[in-house]
């Protein structure tokens, strides 16, 4: 690593953490989605209970919900 300037690492090690920092947000924001989204509009049926009975389907649909919230957080921080 020849010829390293200090400020290109500090910039470096500054946007990895901005990085770090809003896939922490969106992975927070994503379960808190999912779980509003149990809680209000799957008022009749458990995820996680059904998730502990090996019903596939949920656990198929839970994480679709993640991915779609996820797409969604992605493309608001990309401005």
């Amino acid at each position: 690593m020849k010829n390293v300037q200090p400020e290109f690492l500090t910039a470096t090690l500054f946007n990895l953490g901005i990085n770090l920092l809003y896939t922490v947000l969106a992975i927070i924001v994503g379960m808190v989605a999912l779980l509003v989204i149990d809680k209000k509009l799957l008022k009749h049926v458990d995820i996680e209970q059904e998730l502990k009975n090996g019903n596939i389907a949920v656990a198929i649909f839970a994480s679709t919900i993640l991915v779609f919230v996820a797409m969604i957080i992605s493309f608001g921080l990309k401005g």
